[in-house]
């Protein structure tokens, strides 16, 4: 079985930055752990979620890329048995095994210094190896607004196309400056053939190159927050990192999106559900209503 016909197993999610954003608190706290009220009613960690969405999906390990020295507070979250065990009810003590059944699908990976989400996602080369893989952010969180999960939705539409996806969402154009944006021609229901990648345009340049056929003025398609990706991602971002090809310090991935996009070609896939932006204390405190309201 080749690259472009094999199944999706493994998912990356970058967890390795500092979260300056929501300094102070997280001097003390891990922005990856802020706690976030999910349907069934647990306040779990945002990285938690992100996990499970991805384990529910059928994904089968997950490689979580973290600064070497938080390594031990993921370890201990999910598979350390708390010293109050024995207060707990039964059913959280229950609910300890199946963190420690989570923790045995994720693989830790180390970032050393923290030079950009582009780099992040190379410090999982090694780990993926020659397979596609689906990627999430360290700091959104999905729902879904049909019976399919977010992940499913775009692990179905790469096995119908072998081909990279994006997943997108309709953003108004007073926004687009804050996201990484798509073009391309609708050639289906949802799919869309992509032709550029662009990060955070301003409104002119989005209006003059990226607005789809089809789609209402001054809307156009931003990055949803998850995709997947083939292997050869890997080589452009390496390609980046050999040369020392930063973008405002750091290495990104949208340039290497690109640059996959006119090798292999890529599909966009507008996703029936939402993502939650968890980054910043603003959006983080509307997350908390919105989300726990959408579910």
């Amino acid at each position: 079985m080749t690259e472009s016909t094999a199944k999706v197993r493994k998912a990356v999610i970058p967890a390795a930055g500092f979260g300056t954003r929501m300094f102070p608190v997280t001097k003390v706290v891990k922005k990856e752990l802020f706690p976030i009220i999910d349907k069934d009613g647990r306040a779990k960690p945002i990285i938690q979620i992100i996990i499970e969405e991805a384990i529910s999906s059928g994904i089968e390990q997950v490689g979580l890329v973290v600064q070497e020295s938080d390594s031990q507070i993921f370890t201990d979250y999910f598979q350390a048995i708390p010293s109050y065990y024995e207060k707990l009810s039964p059913e959280k003590q229950e609910y300890c095994q199946y963190l420690q059944n989570l923790g045995n699908k994720i693989t830790l990976l180390s970032q050393s210094e923290q030079v950009g989400y582009g780099h992040a996602v190379f410090c999982a080369k090694d780990w993926v190896r020659d397979e596609p893989f689906l990627l999430l952010l360290g700091d959104h969180i999905y729902a879904s607004e049909v019976t399919k999960s977010c992940a499913s939705q775009i692990l179905q539409v790469y096995e119908q196309t072998y081909k990279s996806v994006i997943g997108v969402r309709i953003i108004p154009g007073t926004e687009i400056h804050h996201y990484g944006c798509i073009s391309g021609n609708l050639v289906a229901d949802s799919l869309i053939n992509i032709e550029t990648i662009y990060e955070k345009p301003d409104l002119n340049y989005a209006r003059e190159k990226l607005h789809v056929a089809g789609m209402k003025e001054d809307e156009f398609l931003g990055v949803f927050g998850m995709y997947i990706l083939t292997s050869k991602i890997f080589d452009y971002l390496e390609e980046n990192i050999k040369q020392n090809a930063r973008d405002k310090g750091e290495f990104q991935l949208t340039s290497c999106l690109d640059k996959l996009q006119k090798t292999e070609g890529m599909t966009g896939y507008l996703v029936k559900g939402r993502c939650f932006d968890t980054g910043m204390p603003e959006v983080y405190r509307q997350t908390m209503i919105d989300f726990r309201n959408i579910i």
